[in-house]
């Protein structure tokens, strides 16, 4: 039986936002206040999709069991949230892919592991609150990505069957989830994707290297 594509689900940073340049201001402010060197943005730019715990790890060499590393993150969160939308816009051709979307008669989300209080101020600031038919934070659900429950939840939210859903992230851990629940997977790979990241590995439905792609994908595969 063919599934008619319904729902567009995204991953935020790295896949429907440039997060990066704020992000690398907060770590770099953190190491300055530290008094030690800033980070060139291409050293950081990888590290964002994973998290502020993968930031700390970066610029101290660091893991979450040193004393000073709980401090650390949460200095660097919380100049962050200070600075959310400075320099972050959606990625070029997103403002493009999500009109077409709703011109279709589907509907978009955005699922990410970043906190509700990060991911909700952000998409108010880009202008996206309203038109999202679910947005799922990492504190939305129980379990977080690469754990399929967040992945349902949009679903349910959203309106759609996981089979009426694709779900476009920049990590392996966002192909893990949206395969574990049953969704169609696709790679951003205009994302944050490091050197050492081997994306056509991680066993999604396809890759993209625009975000119009994924329009292209849909005709080709929906």
């Amino acid at each position: 039986m063919k599934h008619e594509l319904r729902t567009v689900l995204f991953d935020l940073d790295g896949t429907l936002a440039d997060t990066a340049p704020d992000l690398a201001y907060a770590l770099n402010a953190v190491l300055q206040e530290q008094n030690r060197p800033a980070l060139p943005y291409e050293r950081i730019r990888p590290a964002v999709s994973h998290g502020a715990s993968a930031l700390i790890r970066l610029g101290f060499s660091i893991e979450p069991g040193d004393a000073n590393f709980e401090p650390l993150r949460l200095r660097l969160l919380d100049i962050y949230e200070q600075h959310l939308a400075d320099q972050t816009a959606l990625f070029p051709g997103v403002p493009e892919l999500l009109t077409q979307i709703e011109q279709r008669g589907m509907n978009w989300g955005v699922i990410t592991n970043k906190p509700a209080w990060l991911t909700e101020p952000l998409l108010d600031k880009l202008g996206l609150t309203q038109r999202a038919a679910c947005i799922v934070s990492g504190d939305t659900t129980t379990r977080r990505k690469p754990d399929p429950e967040p992945m349902l939840y949009a679903c349910n939210k959203s309106g759609s069957t996981v089979q009426q859903c694709v779900y476009i992230g920049d990590a392996e851990r966002d192909i893990e989830a949206g395969k574990r629940a049953g969704m169609k997977t696709l790679v951003a790979l205009f994302g944050y994707i490091a050197e050492g990241d081997t994306p056509h590995a991680w066993g999604a439905d396809g890759m993209i290297d625009t975000p119009q792609d994924v329009l292209d994908w849909m005709d080709n595969h929906a």
